[in-house]
């Protein structure tokens, strides 16, 4: 499953990431996404994109793109 397959409220925790998803890896773990990071859902916008997760204490949009490059488990 995909950070952009979650819906509002979910708690997710990133798995890793997408194969295609080499451009945005390294902003994407420098934003504190990195393996074992619990995050939660607080808001999408209505055609989908961005995505606002909360994660390590701050608040965090991500485009469509790096969100389906997210790979999670849900909690």
């Amino acid at each position: 499953m995909t950070l952009k397959d979650m819906a509002v409220g979910e708690t997710g925790i990133v798995a890793g990431f997408a194969e295609g998803g080499r451009p945005y890896r390294k902003k994407l773990l420098s934003m504190g996404l990195t393996p074992g990071t619990e995050f939660s859902i607080t808001r999408v916008a209505p055609m989908g994109d961005p995505v606002e997760i909360k994660l390590r204490g701050f608040k965090l949009s991500l485009r469509r793109g790096e969100a389906e490059t997210v790979q999670v488990e849900l909690r």
